[in-house]
């Protein structure tokens, strides 16, 4: 990886929420939610919420309205629904609550993504933003994309050790007007 962390830094936990979207997926059954708040965790943040909803964009709208309603939520990480098919909506979702959205996510997202799955990255809709001073990510369905966005993005940004910089130190200023 090409960035470098700063042992001089002391890492900041966040909290961050989790939601899985899905008609089919069950507490059970959910391994890229799982896989998720394992991850987080096990970087040193809180997990302060998990849940499953089905692929309806109101609903999807009003949980993670909730959370960026509350400000015990610093971070939402959703996976799942950013297809292309009839029942994939949750950029419908989620892209009307972002204030500002991080272009460069999806980006960088489908440019890794390339490496594993090859030109079937470009059917994904991935996408991030800020809300209300709460950051958004919105991964694939799938595991491995779970894996390559944790692991390849998300982790090291919301690292505050990782510099040049990172969307940690930004968040004092996300509110400014």
């Amino acid at each position: 990886m090409s960035h470098d962390n700063n042992t001089q830094r002391n890492f900041i936990a966040l909290n961050i929420a989790v939601l899985t979207v899905s008609d089919s997926r069950t507490e059970a059954t959910d391994k890229s939610g799982k896989l998720l708040v394992e991850k987080l965790t096990a970087a040193g943040h809180n997990s302060i919420g998990k849940s499953i909803e089905p692929d309806d964009i109101y609903k999807l709208r009003a949980r993670v309205s909730g959370w960026i309603a509350d400000d015990n939520v610093q971070a939402i990480i959703t996976t799942g629904g950013t297809g292309i098919t009839g029942r994939d909506g949750t950029p419908e979702a989620i892209e009307p609550l972002l204030d500002k959205k991080i272009d460069g996510f999806g980006e960088m997202f489908r440019v890794l993504s390339y490496e594993s799955i090859g030109t079937s990255t470009l059917q994904s809709r991935c996408l991030a933003g800020v809300a209300n001073g709460t950051y958004i990510f919105c991964l694939p369905g799938s595991t491995g994309a779970c894996v390559d966005g944790w692991d390849k993005l998300i982790a090291s940004q919301l690292d505050y050790r990782t510099k040049p910089c990172n969307l940690v130190e930004l968040m004092p200023r996300l509110l400014e007007k």
